[in-house]
């Protein structure tokens, strides 16, 4: 069974990549599953109702999201009602939002899908690995298939939640910095593993942003709108192959799609 996590969707031409090409992908790669982090969907920073919508049409079977959640209030009925995404399981119980859920390939293999938040360099919140020990103990033991999508800043928190979580869930995927890193790999214990798989949108930028706004900002230090960039977009992620009656990665390769 293969299984692609998709990096931080920036915007429009992170939205369009998907919807224009994510069929083509699914079938050339022979992916049982999707997941997608777009905390930076809308505009760069949060998610809408419809872009939500837009992103399970085009084929994304579940949603993360991050830090950016809650810019748009009008997503809240959707994080209440919908199944298919999930905010950080570390935020307070009264956050709007699932801390985990679980999706069905087309195979009827179920996938749990958890997102955490980072603490060093983020907002405040909980614990997460406290918070991972208790939602694994929650998800039904009949569910092998486990994803983390660990939204965070610090390479050395990411690394500790994958030795953490070694052999107790499929794969712990960061996200976040919207660069991807070249250190994926199987864990002892059968977890793939990747500290950032990368960003999914425009990457002739600064993470997404026009170039020339965070370069004046920077050096000047005159505020600018960080406009989302629009050339060289690329879908970036990572592949992971799994035994879906174990739950154990048995590879995992990074993933990069530019659009034509």
């Amino acid at each position: 069974m293969r299984l692609l996590m998709i990096g931080d969707i920036v915007g429009r031409p992170g939205r369009r990549v998907l919807q224009r090409h994510l069929r083509d992908i699914r079938l050339a790669e022979r992916l049982d599953a999707v997941i997608a982090n777009a905390e930076n969907a809308a505009d760069g920073s949060g998610i809408t109702p419809s872009i939500y919508f837009d992103l399970i049409a085009a084929g994304v079977d579940c949603v993360t999201l991050g830090d950016h959640i809650y810019r748009r209030r009008e997503i809240y009925p959707v994080l209440r009602e919908q199944p298919r995404v999930v905010r950080p399981a570390n935020f307070p119980d009264s956050a709007p939002g699932r801390p985990w859920t679980v999706v069905q390939t087309a195979a009827g293999v179920s996938i749990a899908v958890i997102s955490l938040l980072g603490r060093v360099f983020m907002r405040p919140c909980d614990c997460p690995f406290t918070c991972a020990e208790r939602i694994l103990a929650e998800i039904p033991a009949g569910v092998k298939v486990r994803v983390v999508d660990f939204h965070a800043e610090a390479t050395s928190d990411k690394q500790l939640m994958g030795r953490v979580l070694d052999g107790r869930v499929t794969a712990v995927l960061g996200t976040h910095t919207h660069v991807p890193t070249a250190d994926e790999q199987i864990l002892p214990g059968g977890t793939a593993f990747q500290c950032d798989v990368g960003m999914t949108g425009p990457h002739d930028s600064i993470l997404g942003r026009r170039i020339d706004r965070v370069r004046e900002t920077t050096i000047t230090f005159v505020p600018s709108e960080f406009e989302v960039a629009t050339g060289d977009v690329r879908v970036n992620g990572a592949i992971v192959t799994l035994e879906p009656d174990t739950g154990r990665a048995t590879a995992i390769e990074r993933f990069v799609f530019r659009e034509p």
